[in-house]
């Protein structure tokens, strides 16, 4: 039952998640299932990237296995240093993952993704073929992903190629450059940099902004559980105090019933008293 409920909270929209993420939490409490309440409450909602990820995931069957199988097969090519395969295949990958994130994207209803969201979503697709431990968590992923080992497959394939292809061939001498041409370059490519590293900031302030975010969603799910474990308590303490009401009354009512029938029980032997006296 907790399966179906995480595959259902991670399709959710990340601004649904938290509200979702309590309603599972108490429907699986009501229902006396704590191993599930933890995993679910366990659950961070995904950034946007990992979240159009995860619903590809679900909603298309093949994507996951293609991305394995191709994985797979890069893998068999680099260790056998078979050039020809590495080349085809990782043509193959840079199709495979225009596709799936051009199909992505339509099925999260997203016609003009930013660059830095368009980069996290190609990236975990890249890292889903590089790690079967990516492929294997799509569908369930917190946030974007991003291969660390060696370097894409596609990236290595050129390196491989050099190393074939014998001597590189000389590069040809370049003309002198005036003087001011070189300082417009110098300007053009200092300006490159200082774009490469704004872009750099503000995709790290983005991720920021979203492992704060989770942050925020996990204290908000805890302060909902914890609001659903009070009200419970508190009814619970209703109850008890009503039923120690009804007990001290009963109590109080059947204490007055024996007083009532001791004063009975006197008043009926009192007769038979002064009748032995008489006698």
């Amino acid at each position: 039952m907790a399966g179906d409920e995480l595959d259902e909270l991670f399709r959710a929209k990340p601004e649904e998640f938290t509200a979702l993420r309590t309603r599972l939490v108490a429907d699986a409490k009501k229902r006396g299932d704590a191993a599930a309440a933890k995993r679910i409450s366990g659950a961070r909602r995904p950034t946007t990237a990992a979240w159009v990820v995860n619903l590809l995931a679900h909603t298309n069957a093949d994507a996951t296995q293609s991305l394995t199988d191709l994985g797979e097969r890069l893998r068999a090519a680099h260790a056998a240093m078979d050039g020809a395969a590495i080349r085809e295949l990782s043509s193959e990958q840079r199709s495979l993952v225009d596709e799936l994130v051009r199909a992505a994207f339509q099925g999260a209803d997203m016609t003009n993704p930013s660059a830095t969201l368009r980069e996290d979503v190609t990236s975990t697709l890249q890292a889903a073929v590089a790690d079967p431990d990516v492929a294997e968590r799509l569908g369930r992923l917190a946030k974007a992903e991003q291969w660390s080992g060696f370097g894409d497959f596609g990236a290595t394939t050129a390196v491989f190629t050099a190393a074939r292809s014998g001597k590189a061939k000389a590069q040809p001498k370049k003309e002198p450059r005036k003087p001011e041409r070189e300082r417009r370059n110098d300007d053009d490519r200092v300006a490159g940099r200082e774009l490469e590293r704004a872009k750099e900031v503000l995709a790290a302030a983005e991720r920021a902004k979203d492992d704060a975010d989770n942050e925020l969603s996990d204290r908000q799910t805890n302060l909902a559980v914890a609001r659903l474990r009070h009200d419970e308590m508190r009814q619970r303490l209703a109850d008890a105090e009503r039923a120690l009401g009804a007990a001290e009354v009963a109590y109080a009512d059947a204490k007055q019933a024996s007083r009532d029938a001791t004063a009975r029980v006197r008043a009926a032997k009192a007769p038979l008293s002064r009748s032995k006296r008489t006698r």
